[in-house]
C-alpha cells in the first residue's frame, strides 16, 4: 500500500512556503503565490522516485485540506486586474501628396457610365405609395359572450 506524501502550505506575506513530505524524505521550497507552489509540490513529487508518482498527495493548508482547495480554487478562478492599455495617438491624416508609397494609387472614374441612381426614400414610404388603399371595408361583428353557471347555487 502506498503511503499518501503529504503538502503543507504556509503564507508568509504574498509568498507561499510549501513542504513536501514522503517516501521518507522531506522538501521544502518558497513560491511566489499558491498556484507556483502547488505546482512546485508536483516537481517534489517527481522528485521522490516512481513509486510516489502513483502515491496521493494531500495539500494542507492551516491543517485542513477544504482550506487548501478553496484557496487554491478562488486563486485559480478570479481573474486578473486588466493592465491599462497605452492607445497610441493617431498621426496626422495625409494629404494626397503625401500619400504613403505602398499605396497604390486609385482609378479614374470611367466617364461613359452614368453615375448610379440614389435610395433618398424610405422604402416603406415607396411600398404604401406605389399600391392604393385596400376597397374592402373593415368587417364588423357584435360576439355575446355569457358566462356559464358554475357554482351548484347558480345551477339550481
Amino acid at each position: 500500500m502506498a503511503v499518501p506524501i503529504t503538502a503543507i502550505y504556509v503564507q508568509e506575506d504574498d509568498d507561499w512556503a510549501v513542504t513536501v513530505t514522503g517516501q521518507g524524505r522531506s522538501l521544502t521550497a518558497r513560491a511566489p503565490g499558491i498556484i507556483a507552489a502547488r505546482d512546485r509540490v508536483d516537481q517534489f513529487v517527481e522528485e521522490l522516485g516512481e513509486v510516489a508518482k502513483g502515491a496521493t498527495v494531500v495539500h494542507l493548508l492551516n491543517g485542513s485540506a477544504l482550506e487548501f482547495t478553496a484557496a487554491y480554487m478562488t486563486a485559480r478562478l478570479t481573474r486578473p486586474e486588466a493592465a491599462p492599455v497605452d492607445v497610441p495617438k493617431p498621426a496626422a491624416a495625409a494629404t494626397a501628396e503625401e500619400a504613403p508609397a505602398d499605396v497604390p494609387e486609385q482609378p479614374a472614374p470611367k466617364p461613359d457610365k452614368k453615375p448610379k441612381a440614389k435610395l433618398t426614400a424610405d422604402i416603406g414610404d415607396a411600398l404604401t405609395a406605389a399600391r392604393p388603399a385596400s376597397p374592402v371595408p373593415a368587417a364588423t361583428s357584435s360576439v355575446k359572450v355569457t358566462a356559464a353557471a358554475t357554482t351548484p347555487a347558480a345551477r339550481a
